[in-house]
């Protein structure tokens, strides 16, 4: 069995009195989808901004490849930051921007493509992901579904290897979750990157994810696959999972 693309081992983060994460231990498998789960205030998103460099643990360690990501040298450090992206929770969309300039700002910023260049590979996004005709619109004037395929479009421009995704469908109503959750499935599928999702959507979630890990406390109580999450004899992870089914059908 090959090893973890990325591993997180011990790591610890507290802010001020508050210990948010107390030893958390995660496996991230190349190709694969891997949705984090727990209950709000846990410390989710925290974790996810630690594998993207936006947070620094107080111990422990990132492994890339099995290499500390701590003891990279620049060049290796900003080679591996530039292999991931980030889709942010509300898309962090700017309004007074295009769509066309939304899905080109990594590009644009990091000076390294020429304005054809940077054309080239916005346009083939946007017509991949179902958005041609709304380049020169803007975030407003498009709906809830149609923001979330630019945020994915923005995040996928840079071709990264690794995409993390913190809570996707916030906001959404069941039908356009169903979507996003097809979306970022047909499209991992397609251009084979290394997907790590923070969601709430329990039990819908599991249709997609290949590995999923539990949060609770500050530490990983359960890692395994999606089938295996639902037979697991753990009463913690089960009153989750089945409280978040009887809030996910109304009850």
């Amino acid at each position: 069995m090959a090893s973890p693309l990325i591993q997180l081992v011990d790591i610890k983060k507290r802010f001020e009195a508050q210990k948010v994460l107390k030893g958390a231990k995660l496996s991230i498998n190349k190709r694969e989808i891997t949705t984090i789960i727990g209950k709000s205030g846990t410390g989710k998103s925290v974790l996810l901004k630690h594998i993207i460099g936006l947070m620094h643990p107080d111990s422990g360690q990132i492994l890339f490849n099995g290499e500390p990501v701590h003891k990279m040298s620049k060049k290796k450090l900003k080679d591996f930051r530039k292999k991931m992206s980030y889709m942010f929770q509300d898309n962090a969309l700017f309004d007074s921007m295009t769509i066309f300039d939304n899905i080109a700002l990594p590009l644009s910023e990091n000076n390294e493509f020429s304005k054809e260049r940077i054309k080239e590979k916005v346009m083939k996004r946007i017509k991949e992901l179902g958005l041609s005709g709304s380049e020169k619109k803007y975030p407003s004037q498009l709906s809830g579904g149609m923001r979330k395929r630019v945020a994915l479009a923005r995040a996928l421009v840079t071709d990264p290897g690794i995409v993390l995704f913190d809570e996707p469908t916030t906001g959404l109503d069941p039908v356009r979750k169903k979507a996003v959750h097809s979306m970022i499935r047909e499209y991992q599928e397609k251009f084979e990157f290394t997907a790590v999702i923070v969601s709430h959507d329990i039990p819908e979630i599991f249709t997609i994810s290949q590995r999923i890990a539990m949060l609770d406390e500050g530490i990983i109580k359960f890692e395994g696959s999606a089938e295996e999450v639902s037979d697991v004899r753990n009463e913690i992870i089960n009153s989750f999972i089945n409280g978040e089914e009887f809030v996910s059908r109304g009850f």
